[in-house]
């Protein structure tokens, strides 16, 4: 009995037009949440990819440029 009130009362609220289309939005929303969800798991679980990590040399050119550079001018003396 008290479905059938509230359903008649959201019937009133929201006219017979747009009940289909919030209870589509809440099914979309719902898929999301649950592809979200399974997304995260799955992350938690599967182990992460390897990666090499390089450590970046500078360029023998580059390093030559920054020793040839003057020193900058000061503003305040």
């Amino acid at each position: 009995m008290e479905i059938m009130i509230i359903l008649v009362i959201v019937l009133l609220l929201f006219g017979a037009k747009r009940i289909p289309e919030i209870a589509g939005s809440l099914g979309k929303g719902i898929n999301e949440f649950k592809r979200n969800i399974n997304d995260a798991q799955r992350q938690i679980t599967e182990p992460a990819p390897r990666t090499e990590q390089r450590i970046a040399q500078p360029a023998p050119a580059a390093a030559e440029a920054a020793e040839e550079r003057p020193e900058p001018k000061r503003l305040l003396q």
